[in-house]
């Protein structure tokens, strides 16, 4: 929908003006994420139990001892999307770790038989449309991420229209006024807008997180009805996740 981001205030802490281009303040590492969802062939299923039990056991130790430096969230797609049936939402400060985290799934039994229908990689970077009505979000918590605080998880790939890079900057701040106080009506939502120019084929990752799916309809209807809308070229695939331990993604699968 934007390059914006609704995350909470923090709380507890001091709060201080905008900095600008030419602070002083030391500079934050931005973190790589993936959103990589998965689906399992159902040739598996025909498999016996105790073959199904093995590779049940081998898959789920992959993620029983966390990664260094990795972030990875599992959320359940399964009878919500067609062609996936899970995410694996993950966050590092280095792509390395995705791909060390992929090669232990691939040399696994039931590796073999994932696919990836849908895959999208992104940046976290500080919104340049904040600061005028959002003065007290800060530079740290734009480009780090706090995710899995919410039961439900939407995810899609979003592309601006040309058009929208041409406009003025004062009139791109204009528009997006109008598109933030929107989604400040709706604080149950919390958005985590990730960048992708460059790095894939869409510009942005937006993904929704929400105990209220219904506040997440009403949000994206309303933001049907800015202007902004009129500059949005592709906002799809959308992907409806639902957080749950690997374990429990597994026996959604068997």
């Amino acid at each position: 929908m934007s390059d914006t981001n609704t995350a909470p205030v923090n709380q507890g802490r001091p709060q201080t003006a905008p900095q600008t281009a030419a602070s002083t303040a030391p500079a934050i590492q931005r973190q790589f994420v993936s959103f990589a969802f998965y689906r399992l062939d159902p040739a598996f299923r025909r498999l016996s139990a105790q073959e199904k039990q093995a590779a049940r056991e081998e898959f789920a130790a992959i993620f029983a001892t966390p990664q260094k430096g990795l972030m990875c969230l599992s959320y359940s797609t399964a009878g919500l999307k067609a062609e996936t049936d899970f995410l694996l939402w993950r966050i590092s400060l280095s792509a390395d770790d995705f791909q060390t985290q992929t090669a232990a799934m691939n040399r696994s039994k039931l590796g073999a038989y994932l696919t990836m229908p849908h895959s999208f990689l992104s940046m976290t970077k500080r919104s340049m449309y904040l600061d005028k009505l959002d003065p007290f979000h800060t530079a740290e918590s734009r480009t780090h991420i706090i995710p899995g605080k919410r039961k439900y998880l939407f995810v899609y790939p979003f592309v601006k229209t040309r058009d929208w890079y041409l406009l003025a900057p004062e009139k791109r701040q204009e528009v997006m006024d109008g598109h933030i106080r929107v989604g400040n009506e709706f604080p149950s939502v919390k958005l985590n807008t990730t960048y992708s120019f460059g790095l894939d084929d869409q510009d942005f990752v937006v993904a929704f997180e929400t105990e209220e799916p219904k506040d997440f309809l009403d949000l994206v209807m309303k933001l049907r009805e800015t202007e902004s809308s009129k500059y949005t070229h592709r906002d799809t695939p959308i992907f409806t996740c639902v957080q749950m331990p690997m374990d429990q993604v597994l026996d959604q699968l068997f």
